[in-house]
């Protein structure tokens, strides 16, 4: 892109193609993921711009194909920046990935959003409580998701299985109106346990099962406002942080 380690995501060209296979092959849900990182001068105003576009023109292409679009914007977690200034990263992050899905005239009720919550970076010495980055966190999404949205589906983000389960528990607490439903889409934070316990032994395979159970019913409740905590996990205090993740 030109500017300070910034990128967009390719592979617009033949996407109208694809996804009209996909949906002939039985798919109904599509997901893009577009990166952008917190730095002294970055995101650019360029960063923003072109990955807000690139999101919505997806949008649109999955909607034309009857595919629900997953409009996922990640700022990452990298850098020492507070969770102030993750709170004001991710809003305009935000606003202009609405923007651009106004313009290209997606139907925002068959779009799902994949977030991060607003977090202190990893590098930050001062930490926040769940409660604290709930309130930044739905604050960030009043001021810029359109209540026509019905769903919003946090990514953890390199945080352990148990913050991102507390967290989004803090959110669906947050006392703050919440028009959207606040679930999670969790990768890393739903399977470092299941690894720990499975451990590729055939002879693990029922204790894996068993521990992504756990795991689920766990952020099935937060996502509620539900979860009272306690549940360790092989791998639930332990950071899943991947600097500059990519996939």
């Amino acid at each position: 892109m030109n500017t300070d380690g910034e990128c967009t995501t390719q592979g617009l060209d033949g996407l109208s193609e694809r996804c009209a296979q996909y949906k002939k092959d039985g798919c109904d849900f599509a997901k893009w993921r577009c990166v952008l990182k917190i730095g002294p001068n970055t995101p650019t105003p360029l960063a923003i711009l072109e990955n807000a576009n690139v999101l919505a023109r997806y949008a649109s292409i999955c909607q034309m194909n009857g595919l629900v679009p997953i409009v996922e914007p990640e700022i990452l977690p990298d850098g020492d920046h507070d969770l102030k200034r993750s709170q004001h990263v991710t809003e305009k992050v935000l606003a202009a990935c609405y923007k651009a899905l106004s313009d290209h005239n997606v139907y925002l009720e068959g779009t799902l959003l994949k977030p991060n919550m607003c977090t202190p970076g990893m590098s930050c010495a001062k930490r926040s409580t769940p409660q604290e980055i709930a309130m930044a966190t739905v604050t960030a999404l009043s001021r810029t998701v359109p209540p026509a949205v019905p769903g919003v589906t946090f990514l953890s983000g390199g945080q352990s299985e148990e913050e991102a389960t507390q967290n989004l528990n803090a959110i669906n607490q947050a006392p703050i109106r919440r028009p959207w439903g606040l679930t999670f889409s969790y990768g890393r934070a739903l399977q470092a346990s299941v690894l720990a316990a499975w451990k590729g032994q055939p002879a693990k395979v029922k204790a894996g099962q068993d521990e992504l159970v756990s795991r689920a019913k766990a952020n099935g409740q937060a996502a509620m406002g539900q979860y009272t905590g306690g549940l360790a996990g092989g791998a639930g205090q332990q950071s899943l942080f991947i600097a500059n993740h990519q996939y």
